[in-house]
């Protein structure tokens, strides 16, 4: 692989695109989707030498190219903010759209891509108080959508690809010790990085929005969920590093914002008007319009109507304004 920061040239027959041009496009259809931390930047191909130097490389080799996606962990345990503790419309979309991006990329580059969805729900699942029978039958979910979904490009990992048979408790406490950062690290780079500050309160929302029957007062929740904030980027760093360790050649996508230049790809997978939500914070509108979007459970309520499939809950049909408030019984696809 060349040196981060260079695209490989390679020599093209005439009129053919260089590899690096061919790299360019590539990283152009992802920038659309760009969940970015500057997103006043009007960032261009070039502004990601990471990137274009990872993607140069499966191009000239003649290989598909290989992306990874930590994420799809689990549901909140919010009930305000999500339908249940199982994929719904907002995964199925997200997915639809990851393996859809993998059918562009071919059409560019025609060995294609592929996608791998690193479930990270197990390595800090005790952190975020989900039990890890929820992350798996979660987990077990999103692999049979893509399957019943027949998405082609998309492959998943988790915890249980690795370690073998021992306990989450064991294998999280693994990882931890072999890949994570110190506390000290962390605490050091929050106060002088803009960007890790900014995942240190972004993950500190969360672990306080999710907090449910938490029986202390609200400064103690705060006080205990940023504690917990430092072991969970702790936990993702280490997933993060594990996962470049097995697939050192990928391209890492991110669902965090992202500056440009940085090693990490942020990518949005739905329409939010919160550059942090995700399909497993949230639950999924379709608007009147026709379009979808992210909301939290109870703000869609107010919009919409809940759509069943299966008996379970799986969107929420938005209400035209004029047609009054919609129907809390729903209605089944």
């Amino acid at each position: 692989m060349p040196p981060v920061g260079t695209a490989t040239l390679v020599t093209s027959a005439p009129g053919q695109p260089s590899t690096a041009q061919l790299a360019a496009r590539v990283l152009g259809l992802l920038l659309p989707h760009r969940r970015a931390s500057d997103p006043e930047f009007d960032a261009r191909p070039e502004h990601f030498p990471f990137q274009l130097a990872q993607l140069a490389d499966f191009i000239a080799a003649g290989e598909p190219i290989v992306l990874t996606l930590p994420g799809f962990p689990c549901k909140s345990p919010n009930p305000a903010k999500v339908l249940g503790h199982l994929p719904d419309e907002g995964e199925r979309l997200s997915l639809t759209f990851l393996d859809e991006l993998c059918e562009r990329i071919a059409r560019i580059h025609p060995p294609g891509a592929r996608i791998l969805i690193c479930s990270d729900g197990h390595i800090f699942g005790d952190l975020i108080d989900v039990p890890d029978h929820h992350i798996d039958e979660y987990s077990d979910e999103l692999t049979a959508m893509i399957e019943r979904e027949g998405l082609r490009h998309l492959d998943t990992f988790d915890l249980r690809a690795v370690l073998g048979d021992l306990p989450y408790d064991e294998k999280r406490a693994r990882v931890h010790e072999r890949y994570a950062p110190s506390v000290e690290e962390l605490r050091e780079q929050v106060l002088t990085e803009q960007e890790t500050l900014r995942l240190y309160r972004g993950i500190t929302r969360f672990l306080t929005e999710d907090a449910v029957n938490f029986p202390g007062t609200r400064s103690a929740l705060q006080r205990e969920c940023r504690r917990r904030a430092y072991g969970v980027i702790q936990r993702s760093r280490a997933w993060g590093e594990l996962i470049a360790e097995q697939h050192p050649r990928a391209v890492r996508l991110s669902i965090h914002p992202q500056p440009a230049g940085a090693p990490k790809f942020g990518i949005r997978l739905l329409a939010a008007a919160d550059a942090w939500m995700t399909p497993w914070h949230s639950a999924v509108l379709h608007r009147p319009d026709g379009g979808w979007e992210l909301r939290r459970n109870e703000e869609a309520a107010r919009l919409g109507r809940p759509v069943l499939r299966g008996g379970r809950p799986r969107h929420k049909e938005g209400v035209p304004a004029r047609a009054g408030a919609p129907d809390p019984r729903g209605t089944t696809e």
